[in-house]
């Protein structure tokens, strides 16, 4: 790991739920609104234990969470400190005005604790879905020249611009009394500082800070050098960081990677995820949308034990933000019970102190 690929920042945890849903007597998360309440509660919950992000997957044509504003603002009414937001939103899918509408909106209900919006939004090309082409089927087709990666790219530019302010309707003089340009509206200070681009590759993470965007890195990268996934990761992080600085910005980026912490606490902890300790604690290599891919390990284990594992990951030291995956399906108290456990016996070990 370089040396300087860790920073000096503050160390902050969310979590990661996707949302799934399933209409079996297993599941605690039953219907499409079960998932949503769902995640309203347990955002509140972990705002209550001092941990610092509820993020949210977005997933199209599956039974998962898949309209992200409606649900965004709803926990940031009902919540006064925890960031909110996306890991990730799939922009081939979006119309990138009314996103940049919605996106404001939310953020600006975020902040009615009178401080700075809470929105943070993770976006990105998608990743395999279970529809063929189901962004054509919303109407969103690329271009001659252009493939998803390009369209998705194209309405990210065009999304962050309306958030920054500018000018993207002409103006009829009939009803404005002069021409122009109009930007939407409402605009939500601050926000075009807070999108993230999920990123799979260390070429990716070079692109993103040129572009002059925080980093989101999951628990997968679509490459393999042969190296451990948190050695490759902290290398794709010290990508961004080195290009971040030859692109000149002036403010300080962050970046996020997530990772599954599993504690064994009780004898639930062990009948759900016991059996996993041995094939999910090791990465991983196989193939994904039709390339290599390398998949980090889960942390599964005994509390002082993944402790000391997760301080010893080279991406967490790294990053600024760990994310958290949760079994969502097994309801809103069994995972406050995850997320205490995980604040008071692993966090620590990673210079994390609860935001209370």
């Amino acid at each position: 790991m370089p040396q300087d690929a860790a920073v000096s920042v503050k160390k902050r945890i969310g979590f990661l739920s996707f949302g799934h849903w399933h209409p079996s007597p297993q599941s605690g998360t039953r219907t499409g609104g079960d998932a949503l309440v769902q995640s309203i509660e347990l955002a509140e919950a972990a705002e209550e234990l001092g941990i610092d992000g509820a993020f949210f997957r977005v997933h199209h044509f599956a039974r998962q969470l898949a309209s992200p504003f409606p649900l965004l603002a709803a926990i940031g009414a009902r919540t006064t400190r925890i960031e909110i937001g996306t890991g990730v939103i799939d922009m081939r899918y979006e119309n990138p005005l009314y996103m940049a509408e919605e996106a404001a909106a939310a953020d600006l209900i975020s902040a009615h604790s009178g401080g700075e919006g809470r929105l943070q939004l993770g976006v990105s090309r998608g990743s395999p879905e279970p529809a063929l082409n189901g962004a054509h089927t919303f109407g969103y087709v690329p271009g001659d020249g252009e493939d998803d990666a390009s369209l998705a790219r194209a309405k990210t530019e065009l999304f962050r611009a309306a958030i920054a302010g500018a000018g993207v309707a002409p103006a009829n003089p009939q009803m404005t009394g002069s021409s122009g340009m109009l930007p939407i509206q409402p605009q939500s200070p601050g926000l075009a500082d807070r999108i993230w681009w999920g990123s799979g590759t260390r070429a990716t993470a070079k692109w993103v800070a040129e572009q002059g965007m925080n980093m989101m890195s999951s628990t997968l990268l679509t490459e393999d050098t042969g190296v451990p996934f948190d050695e490759l990761q902290a290398e794709q992080i010290q990508v961004f960081r080195d290009a971040w600085a030859d692109a000149g910005w002036q403010r300080t980026p962050r970046v996020s990677v997530s990772r599954s912490v599993i504690p064994l606490v009780t004898d639930e902890d062990r009948e759900f995820f016991g059996p996993r300790v041995a094939g999910d604690t090791k990465d991983q290599v196989g193939f994904l949308d039709g390339g290599i891919a390398r998949f980090g390990k889960s942390y599964i284990g005994e509390p002082d034990v993944i402790a000391a594992d997760l301080a010893n990951d080279a991406a967490v030291a790294a990053a600024d933000t760990l994310i958290l995956t949760v079994p969502n399906q097994l309801g809103v108290d069994y995972n406050t019970r995850l997320l205490a456990a995980i604040a008071a016996h692993v966090a620590p070990a990673i210079g994390w102190k609860p935001a209370l």
